[in-house]
């Protein structure tokens, strides 16, 4: 089996709360910077991030990307 991290879907969790990344970075402890890199899909998001998005949003880490799953 083999599992590619597709699209961040950061941006789409944070807007469904009615927050912007600015207010979503100052909870996170993570730069403005580095939470648009996020949902922009130019940095993947560290074990330590994705855990934080899950606690703030209330979401499940497979809510996060869109992840593609081939069986070989």
């Amino acid at each position: 089996m083999e599992i590619s991290r597709g699209r961040c879907r950061l941006l789409e969790l944070i807007t469904a709360r009615g927050w912007s990344q600015t207010e979503y970075a100052n909870r996170s402890g993570r730069s403005q910077r580095m939470i648009s890199h996020f949902c922009n899909s130019k940095r993947v998001m560290l074990p330590e991030d994705m855990y934080t998005a899950v606690l703030l949003l209330g979401c499940k880490w497979e809510d996060l990307y869109e992840f593609e799953v081939k069986r070989t």
